[in-house]
């Protein structure tokens, strides 16, 4: 097995890994998590504590996961598809130090893992190509050959497309002030759009439309100063209530969108989710 890149000069993880000092696959576990309502929810937002924990915790059928999984295990988030590429970002790397076998149940197994500096360099850099995206895992011997078809600029963090949008309060006021999120700043900036905030302290949610200068990072920047956006009814929430929000986005618009769609997306997303009255803040 080649530990360079072949006369074509494809790159493959093998050679990464290979750069990195390792050479033996044997010892490689290749884990690709994808959003899962009771898994991951939301891959970008998810915090390590829970990706760690969701990663330990593994199915007790040996023909789902294997009964001995090898030491290094790399775990990659799925990053979408791009003409016809299933493309897996890495996440990070774990050292697994075997079973935990007091935790064991009839359904699941849990193992002792901790966070390693195995490709920390490559940490959201590195974008392979998973073949066979339903094989969630994959041996080393063959995850090696996964073809790399980015490592992105360290500096740049890269734009998880509209319909991916989930942040949290504390993540949206990270992104408004952080220029290593330029990538963010242009593609929100760049559109009008329909948001929702969730609170996920009770429930409730709030429907706004950004549709003034700066578009929907404009409209975002003034909740991430202040927490409430001068809002009214957000505004008079008890301090502090906006570290229970979630910021998405329901529908984009390009600058060109005349008033009345913006107003009237509005008005439909507020009697679909409910947000007037007892279920919501909107006030009108």
């Amino acid at each position: 097995m080649s530990d360079s890149p072949d006369d074509s000069g494809a790159l493959h993880l093998k050679h990464v890994l290979a750069a990195a000092g390792v050479t033996d696959l044997t010892d490689v576990f290749a884990i690709r998590h994808t959003a899962k309502n009771d898994g991951l929810p939301d891959l970008w937002t998810a915090s390590p504590e829970a990706v760690l924990a969701y990663t330990r915790e593994q199915d007790s059928r040996f023909r789902v996961f294997p009964e001995n999984p090898p030491r290094s295990w790399l775990v990659f988030m799925d990053d979408g598809s791009h003409e016809g590429a299933h493309r897996s970002r890495f996440y990070g790397a774990y050292e697994n130090d075997g079973e935990a076998l007091s935790e064991r149940t009839e359904l699941n197994r849990s193992f002792h893992i901790k966070a390693s500096p195995l490709l920390a360099a490559m940490k959201n850099r590195l974008v392979v190509e998973w073949t066979a995206p339903r094989r969630w895992h994959r041996r080393g011997t063959l995850a090696g050959d996964f073809r790399v078809l980015e490592i992105a600029d360290p500096q740049v963090i890269p734009f998880v497309g509209y319909d991916k949008v989930r942040l949290t309060y504390q993540r949206l006021k990270a992104i408004v002030d952080d220029p290593h999120y330029s990538r963010w700043h242009s593609a929100l900036s760049a559109v009008k759009g329909i948001y929702l905030i969730s609170d996920t302290s009770n429930g409730k949610q709030y429907v706004g439309k950004a549709d003034g200068g700066g578009g929907i990072l404009g409209r975002w920047s003034a909740y991430a100063h202040n927490g409430h956006g001068w809002n009214k009814e957000l505004a008079a929430l008890p301090k502090g209530q906006c570290e229970h929000f979630i910021f998405s986005i329901l529908r984009v618009f390009g600058p060109e969108a005349i008033q009345r769609q913006v107003d009237e997306a509005e008005g439909h997303f507020k009697e679909a989710l409910l947000t007037r009255g007892k279920f919501g803040y909107n006030a009108n």
